[in-house]
């Protein structure tokens, strides 16, 4: 079960010490477990986390370890939840079972030891599983006859599941005929999910159309795909991976991974990184790796699945109540927790953005400890409703700033106060406001706000701008409170008006300050494209910066066509708004940033003091990619993703984030996905590493 939150410290009662409190505890512990099982399977709204219900029935299974009476009837004998009402019924041949979870390396020897012991086979006999991502998404069973979908099922109590047939119909990755070598009967079961890219998307949607959003992926595609009226889920992204199967006409395959690999032929994807592993060394490996590629994937993952690969052996272990012997899931930690909301902070960025910052009971959320989570925006805290003191719920993805994506009401305390969003700058005491068809509040203070300008100054030097050797975030801050730091151009003067002082600061010394002198210096030549990023203007990413950069070549003539585009409907407004992603918005900050005159005059004195290199493109004579649209995907292994970038923009291609008609070439590298099916799909060139290097080996 994956639930909504997650807490790291599930209180349980203790374990009873007679045969009646156990009876009692059993009924409350199982009461709770059918609630949360129908408020999950059935309602799409998880009420608790993965780890609380674990905990919940794992306490179950040791109750009836020493009771063995108390199994009857009890929920670990049961799987999901009864299907909705509204749905048309449809019983599955074959019951569609849960699984049994492993945590630790030592649930993953003794379930490897429980099938040799099983199997009759020595201690170190080799037995081969395939590891599958689980995917966080909704069990679905497909139905083929005479090789046509005739029925699409959710999984609903095991035995019996919903009609969703019509549902599924728009979903491309399910095919709706099968190949003439397909059995005449065959119903291929998965998972179907919705990408987190996708998942962002319609949420975007469903906010600016008043429409209810969703807290996660997988209640995205469960509230999707459970819609009465088909219409509405033929217009949401879904997604389906392939990984089993349910009753058969004939035998399709002697082992799981020659199954896998016949459906892929029939249509089906299956999940790219899939792999066979022979023994726990191999499990924990592949484990540990697919946790460190979770949080780049595109979809949400909460653990791996394990299955006996030998489809005889799988027949000879069989099953136990409502799991196979022959199968197990390896769970991820918790990636959400319950905790303490103690303060609301309002942070000013650079562009003056007004954002609120939840402080936090300091709580460990997928092994991290998190003490700060984001609130977004006014909006975002007027939508949750929530609270100084109240119990929150946060959310944690990879490298994702934490988030608050719940308030627990039922544990709110009384005398909380609702929120008011501030209408001044915490840092200025200028007047805040918001532009229409904006979320954020920002404070109008510009650069007098000290803020602002210190998040700009950060941002100057920051890692794709001027990338400046020992310049961090600290020590910004540091010669912006001195006075030394108040504008860009200040840094480039610093070893000149305040070398000695620096020298003298706590913690510095001649060599800590020659090489930031060093590092200052060694920017002094810098190219347009990261000059224009370095600027901070709103809206102007690296990829905005690198287009402007290309199409006027020069600051000089960049710079005059921004001043010249203030003129409405003007050759220079037409001309930038006609740029590839540029359009009438990002065109309307760039010149009201060139309106400024304390801007103009941050150019004049850069100018002075650096080189600012002009851009060329190159030409296609020059290169074989030029003016050519790429697309990598996969796990890039002979280059990084952002060097495959820079080099493929540096010869003239553009380089984009999804595959389109457009597309020229899609380089692929190990767990390609979606992207790689599409790009086959509508007929682009797919290269591997090394064949994208022999295509630019002559650059």
């Amino acid at each position: 079960m994956n639930a909504e939150h997650a807490s790291n410290n599930t209180s349980l009662p203790e374990m009873p010490a007679t045969s009646t409190e156990a009876r009692k505890q059993h009924a409350e512990i199982s009461d709770r477990i059918r609630s949360y099982n129908e408020a999950y399977y059935v309602n799409d709204e998880p009420l608790v986390p993965d780890a609380e219900y674990d905990a919940l029935f794992n306490r179950l299974i040791e109750l009836e370890s020493h009771y063995p009476t108390l199994k009857k009837n009890s929920p670990t004998q049961e799987v999901g939840a009864a299907p909705a009402e509204g749905f048309a019924k449809v019983k599955h041949a074959r019951p569609m079972l849960s699984l049994g979870n492993a945590f630790s390396r030592d649930d993953i020897v003794d379930f490897l030891a429980r099938i040799r012991r099983f199997l009759n086979l020595t201690a170190h006999s080799p037995v081969e599983v395939v590891g599958e991502p689980k995917i966080d998404g909704l069990s679905l069973s497909l139905r083929y006859e005479g090789r046509t979908l005739v029925t699409a099922a959710t999984r609903g109590d095991g035995a019996e599941g919903e009609d969703v047939t019509a549902n599924v119909a728009h979903i491309d990755d399910i095919p709706k005929t099968l190949p003439d070598d397909a059995p005449d009967v065959v119903e291929i079961r998965g998972e179907v999910y919705m990408a987190r890219s996708a998942f962002q998307k319609l949420n975007e949607t469903q906010a600016e159309t008043g429409g209810k959003t969703f807290a996660n992926p997988r209640n995205a595609a469960a509230g999707s795909l459970r819609q009465l009226d088909p219409s509405i889920s033929a217009k949401r992204p879904l997604r389906f991976f392939a990984y089993s199967f349910g009753e058969l006409s004939e035998s399709l395959a002697q082992t799981q991974w020659d199954f896998l690999q016949k459906v892929a032929g029939w249509g089906f994807v299956i999940n790219p990184l899939t792999r066979r592993l022979n023994d726990a060394d191999d499990i924990m490996a592949f484990y540990d790796e697919l946790a460190k590629q979770r949080p780049d994937l595109d979809y949400d993952i909460d653990g791996i699945v394990y299955k006996v690969n030998d489809f005889e052996l799988q027949l000879r272990l069989g099953f136990v109540s409502r799991s196979p012997r022959w199968a197990i899931a390896h769970k991820f930690p918790a990636e959400q927790a319950r905790t303490r909301l103690n303060a609301i902070d309002i942070q000013v960025g650079r562009t003056g953005a007004l954002t609120p910052v939840a402080r936090l009971e300091p709580v460990t959320v997928g092994g991290v400890v998190v003490s700060n989570a984001t609130l977004h925006n006014r909006d975002e805290i007027e939508r949750l409703g929530v609270r100084v003191g109240d119990m929150v719920v946060i959310q944690r993805a990879g490298d994702v700033i934490p988030q608050v994506v719940e308030v627990i009401l039922d544990e709110r305390p009384e005398g909380t106060e609702e929120y008011q969003f501030p209408d001044e700058c915490p840092k200025c005491h200028s007047h805040a406001m918001r532009e229409e068809g904006e979320a954020v509040t920002r404070c109008t203070g510009g650069l007098i706000c000290p803020a602002q300008a210190v998040e700009r100054l950060k941002h100057f030097v920051s890692r794709n701008a001027f990338d400046i050797d020992g310049m961090g975030a600290k020590n910004i801050e540091t010669f912006f409170e001195l006075g030394w730091v108040k504008s860009p151009g200040d840094i480039f003067r610093l070893e000149t008006d305040h070398g000695d002082a620096i020298r003298k600061l706590e913690g510095w010394g001649d060599k800590s300050a020659t090489k930031l002198f060093d590092g200052i210096n060694e920017r002094r030549t810098i190219g347009l494209d990261r000059f224009i990023y370095a600027l901070g203007i709103r809206q102007i990413g690296q990829a905005t910066a690198k287009l402007l950069a290309r199409h006027y070549g020069s600051l000089g003539e960049w710079r005059n066509a921004m001043i010249a585009a203030n003129e409405a409907d003007s050759d220079a407004l037409r001309e930038l708004i006609n740029i590839d992603q540029i359009g009438p918005g990002v065109a309307k900050d760039l010149i009201e940033f060139m309106a400024e005159e304390h801007n103009l005059a941050v150019l004049d004195d850069l100018q002075s003091l650096l080189t600012i290199t002009d851009v060329e493109a190159p030409t296609v004579s020059d290169s074989p990619v030029s003016g050519k649209t790429v697309v990598f995907t996969g796990k890039l292994e002979l280059f990084s993703r952002n060097e495959a970038k820079v080099k493929a923009e540096s010869l003239g291609a553009k380089v984009a984030g999804s595959v389109s008609a457009k597309t020229d070439y899609l380089v692929a590298g190990p767990g390609a996905g979606s992207k790689l099916k599409k790009a086959e799909e509508l007929g682009v060139t797919v290269l591997d590493e090394q064949g994208w290097l022999d295509l630019i080996a002559t650059q």
